[in-house]
């Protein structure tokens, strides 16, 4: 009897303790016309504060390619919080039915319903930005010369230089296509609303996440959000970490 009441009281402790622990592992999204070395900054506050961390390095050949690339690294990720930029709101969603994932954060970022595009929603609430231009074989990238002021306009010119001479071009039929079964719908959401943001306009941001019931951030940035405020976005990934389960 003393045994099953031992054997019961650990099985309860263990179960206590698991369903309190944090989720220790953060997995970053990038956005359209960059690649994963912008997250450094969070990254390093996220690993400062004993995060593992993992940067998906997608190809930006299509959404499905995306998403493939991403629930590669969630394989390996075990209980993770799935953070996106930009575009990269698009990835998440549909990669997020992963297993691994326990919650979204939707940084600058498009959060859309099953069945619509970036597209789609970019029409639904133009940016001020127009500067995304193709260059040839099916791809587009932001003009290099308006790189600065339409996507990291509260950062220093020559900080963003090199980001808008080293750009990854994305596909330009990505934009059309469709979130299958988007993840926010079954499993909690944060969102930062970049409130200067000129490549997505921020109205859309706020209709997008009081649409998906985020819980939201409103920052005074520009689109590169996660460069200009690292601290604040990170406080926000790790407050999802903190409270998923």
């Amino acid at each position: 009897m003393k045994l099953t009441l031992l054997a019961l009281a650990a099985a309860g402790m263990l179960m206590t303790t698991s369903a309190t622990a944090a989720v220790k592992s953060v997995v970053l999204v990038h956005g359209a016309f960059v690649d994963g070395s912008g997250w450094k900054p969070v990254a390093d506050i996220l690993e400062r504060d004993g995060y593992s961390v993992s940067v998906v390095q997608q190809p930006l050949t299509s959404l499905d390619a995306d998403v493939a690339a991403t629930r590669l690294v969630l394989d390996h990720a075990g209980p993770s919080v799935l953070v996106g930029h930009s575009w990269g709101g698009m990835v998440i969603s549909d990669a997020a039915d992963h297993p691994a994932v326990r919650s979204l954060v939707y940084v600058a970022a498009f959060e859309p319903v099953a069945g619509e595009s970036a597209g789609a929603l970019q029409a639904k609430m133009p940016p001020a930005a127009q500067s995304v231009a193709p260059i040839g074989g099916g791809f587009a990238q932001v003009k290099p010369e308006s790189f600065h002021q339409d996507v990291a306009q509260d950062l220093p010119e020559g900080a963003v230089h090199f980001a808008a001479i080293s750009q990854m071009p994305i596909a330009l039929s990505a934009f059309g296509a469709t979130a299958k079964s988007p993840a926010w719908q079954t499993k909690p959401s944060y969102a930062v609303v970049a409130t200067q943001d000129r490549m997505i306009n921020p109205e859309l941001e706020r209709f997008m996440s009081r649409r998906a019931k985020s819980e939201t951030i409103e920052l005074n940035a520009s689109h590169a959000a996660f460069l200009s405020h690292p601290r604040e976005v990170a406080a926000l990934i790790e407050k999802a970490a903190q409270s998923a389960r």
